[in-house]
């Protein structure tokens, strides 16, 4: 009877660290799992010159991402689409969708095309170990598949708020690929309350920086057919 009433003594937030858990729970605190959301992403040279982006952007369940560019004029009407590992570009004056590769980037910069259309880090990766200190968890990330931009992610996250303060991205014996900073929690509205600010840099691009910047997210459902090839096209119809 001892063992019984100690068993249920034990407080609630011990079993929350369960790591697949956390990790999911991190997801959703960045995002809901479908949603609507406009950003800009802006690329900054050493120089200090910068070109900036303007992308409307849907998401719906653990793999179907698009991208719809607003700004700037030269790219207004191109869209990305991605489907699990496989991506796609759309271009109008060429009308038929390309493929394009995660680490590849259709703005340039330190942001890959992984990086912009993000899935739930759970569906690309497995934790294989939770440590805490100072007020932080560290989540060890392992990819499930080879397919995936980086081989491992460690993910620095806010214990109270489980949201990710810094995830350093690297290759499969630990060399650094690059690291984003999440800065400026904001409340959107609808529950979400994430950060508004993700920078990046790489040591293999030295000098230069990216940023991206969430003017808006909200919750969204849609259709699947919005997540295919023909509609690419047509995305500018959602907003």
């Amino acid at each position: 009877m001892i063992r019984f009433l100690l068993v249920f003594l034990v407080p609630f937030s011990v079993f929350a660290l369960e790591p697949a858990a956390l990790l999911k729970q991190i997801d959703r605190n960045l995002s809901p799992e479908s949603y609507e959301s406009y950003r800009k992403l802006i690329n900054i040279e050493p120089s200090g010159a910068k070109k900036e982006y303007t992308m409307f952007t849907v998401k719906k369940g653990l793999d179907k991402v698009a991208s719809l560019f607003i700004a700037p004029a030269s790219e207004n009407g191109r869209s990305t689409l991605r489907l699990g590992d496989n991506m796609w570009l759309y271009i109008p004056n060429i009308g038929k969708p390309v493929r394009v590769t995660s680490l590849q980037s259709v703005v340039g910069g330190v942001f890959n095309n992984a990086d912009i259309l993000q899935l739930d880090y759970s569906a690309e990766y497995d934790v294989v170990r939770v440590d805490e200190q100072n007020g932080l968890y560290i989540l060890q990330l392992k990819a499930k598949t080879r397919t995936v931009a980086y081989d491992r992610l460690v993910i620095t996250a806010d214990k109270a708020k489980k949201l990710p303060q810094k995830i350093d991205c690297m290759t499969a014996d630990g060399m650094l690929i690059k690291t984003l900073y999440f800065k400026e929690v904001k409340d959107f509205g609808g529950g979400i309350v994430r950060p508004s600010v993700i920078e990046t840099d790489s040591p293999l691009y030295k000098g230069y920086k990216s940023v991206m910047i969430f003017a808006g997210i909200k919750k969204r459902d849609f259709k699947n057919e919005v997540f295919t090839i023909a509609y690419m096209p047509n995305m500018a119809e959602l907003r």
